[in-house]
């Protein structure tokens, strides 16, 4: 009850060579939708290759994304994106009758865009580039893998994306003007994605339009729901930065370690005096993401080392 790709092209799959044993459930994950749909249909026999040669045993199953989940007997099980849409009962027995199609020696081919899945039902993943095989494995070691991959191709997009300023609210009585708030990476190079563990840092650049005795400049990180996770100021630093006068401009960074779990944040940042009244206060000023090559629950990346005992 093998599937078997020798060989086989399909634009834009190139000279795909890969099998799947009796009895084994198969995950496929990938940047490129195309080639990710050409296995799938090449698998159920929807579509045949411009070249190369598949066999899969009969009676072949596909299940789309919108098709109801009927796992009826078959030798070789396609399975695309079925998953997603499904509530947790209906989710649960398909687990069960996918392990009963397993057991009785069926060959499955399951695409789910959520690792989940992929990381609880599969033998084994492979990992589609470019039109080939770039890696085959443990469930566990391809998705940290794949997830490293793309943490670093968000970075790449995200230092070429620009950031600007758009608060939710901003007041002030206008002494002040913030006129940038970056997020910096290792290198000090703006970029608007983070890997948690990795240092970086904030830059906010103020510019005075009235002369301030003691200013002070503050950020506050939060939670795309609001959740306050860590703000300071230059006052709480001990950095004095006044007296300024009209004209002066001020870049103020705040280098740190980003020990924050994978989620998307914002940044509000200010100036303001050292009893509260603010220059310019810019609320929610500017997003950022924070990336890593494993799922964390929570808002701090206490990174816990665990030891077992027996």
């Amino acid at each position: 009850m093998a599937i078997s790709f020798r060989a086989v092209s399909l634009p834009p799959l190139d000279q795909f060579t890969a099998e799947i044993p009796d009895g084994a459930i198969v995950g496929l994950t990938g940047e490129e939708s195309p080639a990710l749909a050409a296995v799938l249909r090449l698998a159920a026999g929807l579509t045949q290759p411009a070249s190369g040669e598949i066999e899969a045993s009969e009676p072949r199953c596909y299940l789309g994304p919108t098709d109801p989940l009927d796992f009826a007997s078959a030798a070789t099980v396609v399975i695309d994106r079925a998953l997603s849409l499904q509530d947790a009962l209906t989710l649960a027995r398909a687990r069960l009758s996918l392990e009963r199609l397993r057991r009785s020696g069926s060959s499955i081919l399951l695409l789910s865009h959520e690792q989940e899945p992929l990381r609880d039902l599969c033998d084994e993943i492979w990992w589609l580039r470019d039109g080939k095989l770039a890696a085959r494995g443990d469930p566990r070691q391809m998705l940290t893998a794949y997830n490293t991959h793309i943490a670093r191709r968000l970075r790449e997009w995200a230092s070429s994306a620009l950031q600007p300023l758009a608060p939710s609210m901003r007041r002030g009585d206008g002494r002040a003007r913030v006129l940038a708030v970056e997020t910096l990476d290792a290198i000090g190079a703006p970029c608007a994605v983070w890997r948690s563990g990795e240092p970086g840092a904030v830059r906010v650049t103020v510019r005075f339009e009235q002369p301030v005795e003691d200013p002070v400049v503050g950020i506050m990180i939060r939670t795309r729901i609001g959740f306050e996770v860590y703000g300071t100021n230059t006052e709480l630093e001990g950095v004095k930065l006044g007296p300024v006068h009209a004209g002066d401009t001020l870049q103020v960074k705040y280098s740190l370690r980003c020990d924050l779990c994978p989620q998307e944040y914002t940044l509000t940042a200010a100036s303001h005096d050292p009893d509260g009244v603010w220059h310019d206060w810019l609320e929610d000023a500017v997003a950022f993401t924070v990336a890593d090559t494993r799922y964390t629950a929570g808002v701090a990346n206490l990174r816990a080392v665990v030891t077992v005992l027996r």
